[in-house]
C-alpha cells in the first residue's frame, strides 16, 4: 500500500472536539499529590499493515481509526487509574510514524488533525527498511517511565521489539495494556503480565464492524487471507543485498 493511498483520506476520521493534554495536568490535579502520566504510543506503520491485512486493501474512511474516540477512551482510563491512587495523573498520547520521500503533503493533513484533537506525533524519515520507528516508541517509554508513570497503553503487534521491555514495566505494578488487533498480537493476549484491548472493542474507534477473518473463526466456506505485502518487495530486498 502506498503513502498517498494510506492517508490521502485519513484526516476525515480525526474530527477536532476531543483534546488529549501534553501539558498541563487535567485530571485528579489537588494540591500536594505528585504528578504521573498516563501514556498511549501508537505505532502506526505497525497497525496500518495490520488493519491492511484485515481488510484486504486500502482501508476507506468507513474503517479508519477515530482518534478522537481514542482520545475519550484515554481520558477515561485516566480518570479510573486517578480514582485508584493519590497521584496526580496526566494523560498523554503520541503517534509515531515514518515519512516517506516526497509524501509530506500527502502526510500533513493527517498530521495535522492529530495534533488538533490533542496528540503528538514523532514522524520519522523512511530511507531504508531499517527507518522504522520502534526504537523511538521505546526510548519515549522509557523516558517517560524515569519521570513516572501510572499506566501504559502500546498500540501494536510487535512482539518482537514491545514484548520483553514491556512485561519488565509491568512486573513493577505500573499497568501495561496493549492495543491492537487480535489475530496479530497472540504474544499479548497470552501474557499473563499485560492486558490486551482490541481496538474494535473501544467505542467509537471504528464506525463500521471490521470484517475480520481468523482461523480461528472461519466460515464453512472457506475464506480469503490477502498478503501482508506484495510480492514486488521481493525484488526490492534481493536488489538491496545485491548493492
Amino acid at each position: 500500500m502506498s503513502v498517498s493511498e494510506q492517508y490521502s483520506d485519513i484526516a476525515g476520521a480525526v474530527p477536532a472536539g476531543t483534546a488529549v493534554s501534553s501539558g498541563s495536568p487535567v485530571v485528579g490535579a489537588r494540591d500536594g499529590r505528585h504528578q504521573k502520566r498516563v501514556l498511549l504510543v501508537w505505532d502506526a506503520p505497525n497497525l496500518d499493515m495490520g488493519l491492511g491485512a484485515i481488510l484486504g486493501g486500502r482501508p476507506t474512511a468507513a474503517y479508519r481509526p477515530r482518534f478522537d474516540a481514542l482520545g475519550r477512551w484515554l481520558l477515561s482510563r485516566t480518570a479510573e487509574l486517578s480514582a485508584s491512587g493519590t497521584d496526580t495523573l496526566e494523560p498523554e498520547a503520541t503517534v509515531f510514524t515514518n515519512i516517506a520521500a516526497g509524501s509530506a503533503d500527502v502526510v500533513r493533513p493527517w498530521v495535522e488533525a492529530l495534533r488538533n484533537v490533542g496528540f503528538a506525533v514523532f514522524a520519522k524519515p523512511k530511507i531504508d527498511e531499517d527507518s522504522d520507528v520502534d526504537s523511538d516508541m521505546l526510548d519515549h517509554i522509557t523516558l517517560r517511565h524515569g519521570e513516572g508513570l501510572a499506566g501504559v497503553m502500546v498500540a501494536s503487534a510487535d512482539g518482537q521489539a514491545f514484548r520483553e521491555p514491556l512485561e519488565d514495566i509491568a512486573a513493577t505494578g505500573i499497568p501495561v495494556q496493549i492495543l491492537g488487533f487480535r489475530e496479530h498480537a497472540s504474544w499479548a493476549v497470552a501474557s499473563d503480565l499485560l492486558d490486551f484491548v482490541d481496538l474494535e472493542d473501544i467505542p467509537g474507534v471504528f464506525r463500521e464492524p471490521l470484517p475480520r477473518v481468523s482461523l480461528d473463526t472461519l466460515p464453512d466456506e472457506g475464506a480469503w487471507l490477502q498478503p501482508f505485502r506484495p510480492l514486488s518487495a521481493l525484488l526490492v530486498g534481493r536488489k538491496s543485498a545485491a548493492e
